[in-house]
């Protein structure tokens, strides 16, 4: 069961993750009217202070979120630890 908690706060980690970016593209947009730097092909030429900001951001909602959802898994795997201690 300890397995399956780890892969659950994997796949919650992976889905916070999306989300996030997701969020982090959406407020961008809407702020500056212009899509996020991403370095594809077909983007549209960005300034460098554009880019660096918007990978300063888009890496701090990523380590809160990687925090967040370990702090999650490990408080679910004590939950779990002590509930079979009882049992």
């Amino acid at each position: 069961m300890n397995i399956f908690i780890k892969l659950l706060g994997t796949g919650v980690s992976l889905l916070a993750g999306f989300a996030g970016t997701k969020l982090v593209d959406t407020i961008w947009e809407k702020s500056t009217g212009k899509k996020p730097p991403k370095g594809g092909k077909d983007d549209v030429p960005t300034t460098l202070r554009s880019a660096l900001t918007f990978a300063l951001i888009s890496a701090s909602v990523s380590a809160v979120i990687q925090v967040l959802a370990n702090r999650g898994t490990q408080r679910a795997i004590t939950r779990f630890a002590k509930t079979q201690d009882i049992v």
